[in-house]
């Protein structure tokens, strides 16, 4: 049986702690879906389709990775892609109560999909793509925290 992931989220901006995830997940499935989410509820600093393109770029080297915008039901977009795991991180113990609802619902509306947690490397732990954001909108240095390519983008959009 082929056991594919799903990996949902914004991504504004993708980090090297999303990466983290995209690489290890690539290993331990067969296939894996970066899921780029619109998201109604927050205004994200890059639009969808540069969010897509970003996440694009910077995975390249996993030919088993693709990536998507979707704006439905994340068990639905899992359905149409056939993955058969959501695949979620967790980056400290706050991230799990939150996690741990999406989750239960996420079962309740597809029994058939498991959620998987993983958590990052120890030096991505603390990034967030919030927290890049604002450190790049206030002028400062974040090329530890995100591909070269990312980088380069957040500092077009702040000048």
């Amino acid at each position: 049986m082929q056991i594919n992931a799903i990996y949902p989220g914004t991504f504004d901006p993708v980090t090297n702690g999303h990466l983290d995830l995209i690489a290890r997940a690539s290993r331990l499935y067969d296939k894996v879906v970066v899921a780029v989410a619109v998201n109604r509820g927050k205004t994200p600093l890059f639009s969808l389709d540069e969010r897509v393109a970003l996440a694009k770029a910077v995975t390249p080297e996993f030919s088993n990775v693709q990536v998507i915008g979707f704006d439905n039901l994340l068990v639905d977009c899992a359905n149409q892609h056939g993955a058969n795991v959501i695949l979620r991180g967790l980056r400290a113990v706050s991230d799990f109560e939150y996690e741990f609802q999406l989750a239960g619902m996420n079962r309740r509306l597809a029994p058939q999909l498991e959620t998987v947690f993983l958590t990052p490397a120890e030096q991505y732990e603390f990034i967030s793509s919030s927290m890049i954001r604002e450190i790049a909108q206030l002028g400062g240095d974040v090329s530890c925290f995100v591909p070269d390519i990312v980088h380069q983008r957040l500092i077009e959009k702040f000048s």
